[in-house]
């Protein structure tokens, strides 16, 4: 039988030294079938914990392990801790492992470690033990906890709740077939044929357009949006807004910075059989004469920091730096600054990320209205658990359903 720390190891080097992300390494891995699930749930658990696994090696070694070692002892860790599986089984998996590495000479170390390892108490200092808790940067722990007070723990631990579904048809018999622990039914949304199943297998549906995968998200920020004659979705890809905005406006034109992405988009609309999306390879950063004073609404779900998805994409935990922040914030201002030409007199404009950090969602929205003296705040309804911000509705993920975003929109006066 193969070595079951194998797989997931070849995933993560892909991910820690190979810069690739999550979903891609997964992707791109010859993994053993039987092995499959396995692999995918110790490959998200160890980018998930990182910081917090880190933690506990750190406490328990005089000299941090090279690379490789480490990375086998953060595998390791979380089976011993979250997996709850044999533990003689797992310390004797890793120690092959590191022989078959060729790091023969870490053997008895990593075995010694595995065997009497102590988890160390948390720091007291408030930000660095939300941090280690929640493993994310100290930078992100504390912007939470200065903006979220007492629910910054909640926020930042809140799981995913698994896979959101919105149907087109066929719902109730997808629905039925979950009739036991093992398949349990799904949480009900507040939106029409949108579930969240607890595991979902993709099937023929899929390729028929039955059915498409698209977050809660995603499906409350183009319920909010009033319909019309002609809609510019700025940041498109993979396309999954403009399908379901398309059953509201006429015609969609649906931008994308990477042609492989456009690609993307056109792939989204075959599927799903929808022939009012004009895909378009376009920089949203940089003015279309030919779109000013166009559309009757203009959507900026802009390029963000993530951070209200990280239960769903952990590499957000490992790649996202503090420092990315001012550069996200100048694009989404860029952004904005040429949807307000885009939009109609009497047109609104909606701005939306899948962040929780006030820089990127208030913020942004304050800093538009400044410098744009012709439109009004028009704060959009929901029917999804949210917070009520100065400037528009923050979804947050322990309340929100798992998901964290915002929106909000503008009214072109002038």
């Amino acid at each position: 039988m193969t070595n079951p720390l194998v797989d997931p190891y070849i995933v993560l080097t892909r991910v820690y030294s190979g810069g690739k992300y999550l979903k891609q390494a997964i992707a791109e891995s010859d993994i053993e079938p039987l092995n499959k699930n396995r692999t995918v749930a110790i490959s998200y658990g160890v980018l998930e914990r990182d910081i917090y696994l880190n933690y506990i090696i750190a406490a328990n070694v005089q000299k941090t392990p090279k690379a490789a070692v480490r990375l086998v002892l953060k595998i390791a860790l979380y089976i011993l801790e979250y997996m709850h599986l044999h533990d003689y089984t797992v310390v004797d998996n890793a120690v092959e492992l590191v022989k078959k590495l060729g790091k023969g000479g870490a053997a008895g170390f990593v075995n010694a470690f595995l065997r009497s390892y102590k988890v160390p108490e948390l720091p007291e200092q408030a930000d660095e033990r939300l941090s280690i808790s929640t493993s994310v940067p100290l930078w992100l722990a504390k912007i939470v906890r200065r903006t979220y007070k007492g629910e910054a723990e909640a926020i930042l631990r809140a799981p995913a709740l698994g896979v959101c579904v919105r149907f087109e048809r066929r719902a109730e018999e997808y629905i039925a077939r979950c009739d036991d622990d093992a398949n349990p039914p799904p949480f009900h949304t507040p939106f029409e044929n949108v579930y969240i199943f607890k595991h979902f297998v993709r099937d023929e549906g899929f390729f028929s357009g039955d059915y498409t995968f698209q977050s809660v998200g995603s499906v409350a920020i183009c319920a909010a949006i009033c319909g019309g004659e002609r809609l510019l979705d700025m940041c498109a890809a993979p396309g999954g807004k403009s399908v379901l905005l398309s059953k509201k406006f006429k015609e969609v034109t649906s931008c994308e910075l990477h042609p492989h992405r456009v690609e993307l988009i056109k792939a989204y609309c075959n599927r799903m059989g929808v022939c009012n999306v004009i895909p378009v390879c376009a920089d949203g950063t940089a003015f279309n004469p030919a779109y000013e004073g166009v559309y009757d609404a203009v959507l900026v779900d802009a390029p963000c920091s993530g951070t209200g998805v990280i239960n769903e994409n952990p590499d957000i935990k490992l790649n996202r730096r503090e420092g990315d922040i001012p550069s996200l914030m100048a694009t989404q201002a860029a952004l904005l600054n040429n949807a307000a030409r885009y939009v109609k007199v009497g047109g609104r404009l909606y701005y939306s990320t899948c962040s929780i950090l006030p820089q990127e969602n208030d913020t942004a929205a304050h800093n538009f209205l400044a410098a744009h003296p012709g439109f009004e705040l028009s704060i959009p309804q929901s029917p999804l658990n949210h917070k009520t911000t100065k400037y528009g509705l923050q979804f947050l993920p322990h309340i929100s359903m798992g998901a964290g975003f915002y929106l909000t929109s503008f009214v072109k006066k002038s």
